[in-house]
């Protein structure tokens, strides 16, 4: 016989009551700024999604140029801070410069990288992408002691809003 383990729920999401229901996280973030605002025990309160989904938005093609140029950006990122490091324990010297050779050295390797990762990539994924989490919808929920507060506040927030 297989055992399963138990359901293990966030925090006691799944015994509050929903308050309101929202259609983007923005809707529901001012009205749980609302709640805030009118004296509302905040504490007491979470915005849940539900009906998740990814969501990628295609920023562009990926060339040759911009493999290099993002590499240099993300190593001279990294070169910044081995520089700022570096500078930091030196014993005395020329800090400013370490910081720019750390910079232009990132920069370099990073486009090295940018590039190295473009060739052995071509063909495979040949553009440049934001992944998102989005909900179908945006649930307020209150605990149970103070949900009936929260929803009477809701709804005058609905008449201001609404």
């Amino acid at each position: 016989m297989i055992e399963t383990a138990p359901a293990v729920g966030w925090a006691g999401v799944g015994d509050r009551p929903v308050v309101g229901s929202y259609d983007t996280y923005d809707q529901a973030q001012k009205a749980v700024a609302f709640l805030a605002e009118n004296g509302f025990p905040i504490q007491r309160a979470g915005i849940v999604g539900s009906g998740l989904r990814t969501a990628e938005t295609v920023l562009g093609r990926l060339t040759v140029t911009r493999s290099a140029g993002m590499g240099a950006a993300t190593g001279a990122r990294f070169g910044l801070m081995a520089g700022l490091l570096v500078g930091l324990f030196a014993a005395s010297g020329p800090v400013l410069a370490l910081v720019l050779s750390g910079v232009a050295d990132g920069a370099l390797f990073g486009a090295a990288f940018g590039l190295a990762a473009h060739f052995t990539m071509r063909g495979r994924r040949d553009f440049v992408s934001r992944h998102a989490i989005v909900a179908a919808r945006y649930d307020i929920v209150a605990d149970v002691a103070v949900a009936d507060d929260a929803r009477n506040l809701l709804i005058k927030y609905g008449w201001r809003t609404g």
